[in-house]
């Protein structure tokens, strides 16, 4: 059942204050965006803590980033260009967050992919997690860094920056956010302790094939022979 206006913009608040609550985001960090039905998007606003939004403070934007409806004072952040981008070539994407979950961001710092498959939940989930190129944040560097990873994934380490995610609707989009810092805290541990096991090919490629018994969406870098 799709959501009304009101109980998008009380979901997206929970979600920004679980993000700060979690330590994903400090300051200002962090932005989360929502597809509405009419193909606008409802996004967080430039420049207030993610433990301070409240449902009228959101901003309404069209695919260009123009305002259609805001408090005053209140304007989308500068890095909703990526988000864009990632509507613009995903058409199942409708919703979208980046943070900076301090172990995740590490690997993305370290220019390190979560590309192992030793998880068994990560696999199904996620994938791989590639790192991105670098881009300057607020700058069309980033949405063109990102661009081919679309295709095939649903969570991404932007370098020397943070994290993206997506998702068919923002609570999706939020768990793969909360997956895939799981898995960097697990991985570094695994690492710690001398490396990580990888589960074998037959057992991924099981594992992989189990996404849609399980009502997984969105993209898996090895999930298109399954479809």
């Amino acid at each position: 059942m799709e959501l009304n206006h009101k109980e998008l913009r009380d979901q997206i608040c929970d979600v920004c204050h679980k993000m700060w609550q979690k330590g994903w985001v400090a300051a200002n960090d962090g932005n989360v965006s929502v597809k509405l039905s009419d193909g606008t998007f409802l996004v967080t606003p430039t420049g207030i803590s993610k433990s301070f939004i409240t449902p009228e403070k959101l901003v309404q934007i069209d695919k260009s980033g123009k305002i259609l409806s805001a408090e005053e004072g209140y304007r989308p952040s500068s890095e909703i260009k990526m988000h864009l981008r990632c509507y613009q070539e995903r058409e199942d994407v409708g919703a979208v967050l980046h943070a900076h979950p301090p172990v995740a961001t590490g690997y993305a710092v370290a220019n390190r992919p979560l590309d192992e498959y030793s998880m068994i939940e990560t696999v199904i989930a996620l994938g791989s997690v590639p790192v991105t190129p670098y881009g300057t944040p607020s700058t069309e560097e980033v949405p063109e860094a990102i661009a081919p990873y679309l295709e095939e994934h649903d969570a991404l380490l932007l370098q020397n920056h943070g994290a993206l995610t997506m998702g068919t609707d923002v609570i999706t989009a939020y768990y793969r956010m909360e997956t895939l810092e799981l898995f960097a805290q697990i991985s570094l541990n695994a690492h710690l302790l001398g490396g990580a096991q990888e589960i074998s090919r037959e057992n991924i490629d099981r594992l992989i094939s189990m996404r849609e018994g399980y009502g997984v969406t969105g993209r898996h870098p090895g999930y298109k022979k399954y479809q």
